[in-house]
């Protein structure tokens, strides 16, 4: 899966200038629990690799963590549509089209990863 990084404070939506918050906001514990967790599946097949384990169970680990992944992806991008969308939406303008284009190409990128 490949992304391109951006600042966190990069992105604004319409209404929440002022706030800085973005749709993941209120599950943002959750999603740092997961990542902690994340982290942790790497050092685990980091470890694997190091001390020569079989390549299945390798492969079988690094299939859970892409799926995890995923998951945290999924997880913001539902996020991102339920709040950042459809704030756009409803304040209308070139700002919803660019919205709807932002979240189409994060579909894309999902999708081909």
């Amino acid at each position: 899966m490949t992304t391109t990084a951006t600042s966190p404070q990069s992105r604004e939506e319409p209404g929440h200038e002022e706030s800085g918050q973005h749709g993941y906001i209120s599950d943002k514990d959750r999603y740092l629990a997961r990542l902690k967790r994340i982290e942790g599946q790497v050092r685990g097949i980091h470890r694997m690799v190091d001390e020569e384990i079989y390549c299945i169970d390798i492969l079988t680990q690094v299939s859970a963590l892409t799926s995890a992944l995923e998951n945290v992806a999924l997880g913001l991008l539902e996020d991102h549509l339920k709040h950042c969308v459809v704030g756009a939406a409803r304040a209308g303008g070139p700002e919803a089209e660019e919205k709807i284009k932002e979240a189409s190409q994060a579909i894309a990128r999902l999708v081909k990863s």
